[in-house]
C-alpha cells in the first residue's frame, strides 16, 4: 500500500482511537466530576434546598462550574417520569446521584446499585428498605431524612389548641408511596386525641381547589398538609387554596407560610439540604456512602403567619405565639 497506511497500522490506529476516547472521557470526568441531581419537584421549588447543599459543597472544597458539575432532571410533580430520568443519570455515568423527595430516591435505587445515592427524605429509610440501619446504612445509600409522620402527634395538638373542632383533615398525595404511612400515623394520632380523621386526596395541582371545596363542605375544622414534592412545586396554588377556604390549615416548612400560608411545624430544610451538600463532598473525597449514617434533623420549629390568620378571620391563641419560634406579622 504505497503512499498509504499498512493494514496492521489502520487496526492499530483504530485501536489506539478507541482505547483513547474513554482514557479522555474518563480524564475529563476526573477533572470535573458530576452530581446528578434528581429531585421529584420542579426547578422553582427546589432553589432553597440547592442552596444549601451547594453551601455544603462549597465548605468541602467544592464549587458548581469550577471543580464540579451539576446534571439537573426535574420530575415536575410527575412522578412517572423519575424512572427515565433517572437512568439517564446512570447512562450518563455520574459520580453522584443527589434524589431530592422519595419518589427520586426509589427512582434512583431501582436504577442503579452501583452510583452512590445521597438521599433528602422525609420518611423512614428503612421501613421503605432504602437503608438497613441509621448508623450503617449499606449498600449504595445514605443521606438525611425529616421524619416527618413521628412529628404528627405534635402537629395535631397544636392544631387542636389553634381550633376547638374535633374534625380534622388530612391531604396526601396518593401517587406518592409515603401516602400510606401519612395516613396511618394520622388517623392514629387522631384517635389518640380524640379527633375525627378525614383524607383528602390531591395528585396534581388542579385537584387542590377541589380538595379544600370538599374539606370546606364536610366542614372540617383544619388540615393538615402531609408532605410530598407535588405540594412544594404548588405551594402558591396549595396555600390560596387553603386561605380562600378559610380553614385554618398546618404545612411542613416554612417556606409555605412565608409565602402567606397560616403555620407550619416541622424541621429546617436549609440544614438538612447543607447536609447532602456535606455528605457530597466528603464522597466525591473518597468516603463510602455505606460508611455514612443517615442523617437526623435536631432543630424544629413553629412558624405563624399573623396576617394569614387575621385574613381569615382567626385570633391565634396567646399561648402558641408566646411558643412560636418565627412570628410573621
Amino acid at each position: 500500500m504505497r503512499g498509504g497506511i499498512k493494514r496492521r497500522q489502520f487496526i492499530q490506529l483504530l485501536s489506539g482511537a478507541a482505547v483513547a476516547w474513554p482514557l479522555e472521557a474518563r480524564a475529563q470526568k476526573a477533572g470535573r466530576p458530576v452530581i446528578g441531581y434528581l429531585s421529584s419537584k420542579g426547578e422553582a421549588a427546589e432553589a432553597g434546598i440547592l442552596a444549601g447543599v451547594r453551601k455544603g459543597l462549597g465548605e468541602q472544597g467544592f464549587t458548581e462550574g469550577q471543580n464540579v458539575a451539576f446534571e439537573y432532571h426535574w420530575g415536575g410533580g410527575d412522578y412517572d417520569k423519575l424512572p427515565k430520568l433517572a437512568a439517564g443519570l446512570v447512562a450518563r455515568d455520574v459520580d453522584i446521584i443527589a434524589a431530592s423527595g422519595l419518589p427520586a430516591t426509589l427512582a434512583a435505587k431501582a436504577a442503579t446499585a452501583k452510583i452512590p445515592i445521597i438521599f433528602r427524605l422525609a420518611i423512614d429509610p428503612i421501613a421503605f428498605k432504602l437503608a438497613q440501619s441509621f448508623d450503617r446504612p449499606g449498600g449504595n445509600l445514605t443521606g438525611v431524612t425529616m421524619l416527618f409522620d413521628p412529628l404528627t402527634p405534635k402537629k395535631l395538638q397544636l392544631l387542636h389548641e389553634l381550633v376547638s373542632s374535633a374534625s380534622i383533615g388530612i391531604l396526601i398525595n396518593p401517587k406518592n408511596q409515603n401516602a400510606v404511612s401519612h395516613k396511618a400515623h394520622a388517623e392514629t394520632a387522631a384517635a389518640a386525641l380524640g379527633l375525627r380523621m378525614t383524607v383528602l386526596n390531591a395528585s396534581s395541582g388542579s385537584e387542590l381547589g377541589p380538595a379544600f371545596d370538599h374539606a370546606r363542605q364536610a366542614k372540617l375544622g383544619a388540615i393538615l398538609v402531609g408532605d410530598d414534592p407535588l405540594f412544594d412545586t404548588e405551594s402558591q396554588r396549595l396555600v390560596e387554596a387553603a386561605n380562600r377556604s378559610k380553614i385554618p390549615t398546618m404545612y411542613y416548612v416554612r417556606d409555605f407560610v412565608v409565602g402567606g400560608g397560616l403555620l407550619s411545624y416541622g424541621p429546617s430544610f436549609d440544614e438538612m439540604s447543607y447536609q447532602v451538600g456535606i455528605y457530597a463532598g466528603r464522597i466525591l473525597k473518597g468516603a463510602k456512602a455505606t460508611e455514612l449514617p443517615i442523617v437526623q434533623p435536631t432543630k424544629f420549629e413553629l412558624v405563624i403567619n399573623r396576617k394569614a390568620a387575621r385574613a381569615i378571620g382567626l385570633e391565634i391563641p396567646s399561648k402558641l405565639l408566646f411558643t412560636a419560634d418565627e412570628v410573621i406579622e
